[in-house]
């Protein structure tokens, strides 16, 4: 693709960044090398601006190993090896690594990220399609996927956890302002968020729940210990806790909110070891069976 000056100015750039281009490129320059030249100049906030308007590519990177202060490539990366960028990592099209990825500031891709190691951000991570990794995923800021977000171990997230499909850990799910789930919620360990949790269907933990505001599931909401909120816990069919469900102060407990109030007894059952204070609908069963 060859980026004319035309094409530039159409896309409304800054002032200091179009200056740049008509000293360097005022003929125009392929895509690529453009946003190599860009990265290599310190410009990686223009390179990522570039990208985002003129979109990705089919073309495909492989490496054995890849280590730099910044990338920003239009097309897919296969790295054999580990990634480690002193600040940010973004590409057009997915990333797959047979590694590590380690980033200063930001990972950021237009699809599917796939990673073999661990996933480390000093900032924040985002993917267009599913982020999928063998060990484990941290961020310091923010962590937004598009699609499934999986890992075999530990979720970790600084700031807010999103993602559009299903987020499943081996081990502890834990996000540092609100956590929201376009589907399942699912934990091997236990579950916290500093805000909000939300799940368009069901949330397990094998250990527990424990949610800094509100608590939702459109489907059911079971945990091996403690359900607990400062907000109230709402779920769409039944409650189920190895130890306590609490609700904060003057909330509500709620189970059975998509269900006929009829089927209650057998689709929207609570079980805890204590009946919860102020248990506004559903069935309660006693203790889990």
């Amino acid at each position: 693709m060859d980026i004319t000056r035309q094409f530039v100015k159409a896309k409304r750039p800054c002032a200091e960044g179009f200056r740049w281009f008509l000293r360097h490129h005022d003929e125009g320059a392929d895509y690529q090398p453009l946003l190599d030249a860009l990265v290599a100049d310190g410009r990686v906030d223009d390179a990522c601006w570039l990208l985002a308007q003129f979109g990705p590519t089919d073309a495909v990177l492989s490496v054995d190993a890849l280590e730099a202060d910044a990338i920003v490539f239009a097309g897919t990366l296969v790295v054999h090896g580990s990634i480690t960028v002193g600040t940010v990592l973004r590409t057009g099209g997915g990333i797959r690594c047979d590694g590590s990825i380690r980033a200063g500031t930001a990972i950021a891709c237009g699809a599917d990220l796939r990673c073999e190691g661990m996933v480390v951000s000093e900032g924040s991570i985002e993917t267009g399609g599913n982020l999928h990794v063998r060990w484990g995923i941290e961020a310091a800021g923010s962590i937004r996927v598009g699609g499934e977000l999986r890992a075999d171990w530990d979720i970790v997230s600084g700031r807010e956890l999103t993602t559009g499909a299903n987020c499943i850990a081996g081990r502890d799910i834990t996000a540092g302002a609100a956590l929201d789930c376009g589907k399942g919620l699912r934990a091997g360990g236990a579950i916290a968020a500093h805000g909000r949790i939300c799940a368009g269907q069901g949330i397990e933990a094998g250990a527990g729940i424990d949610c800094a505001s509100h608590l939702q599931a459109n489907w059911g909401i079971k945990a091996g210990k403690a359900i607990l909120a400062r907000g109230a816990i709402k779920a769409g069919e039944s409650l189920q806790a190895g130890e306590e469900i609490a609700a904060g102060a003057g909330y509500g407990v709620y189970a059975g909110l998509q269900v006929h109030c009829d089927a209650w007894e057998s689709s929207a059952r609570v079980h805890a070891c204590l009946r919860p204070t102020r248990l506004l609908s559903g069935w309660w069963g006693g203790p889990g069976r």
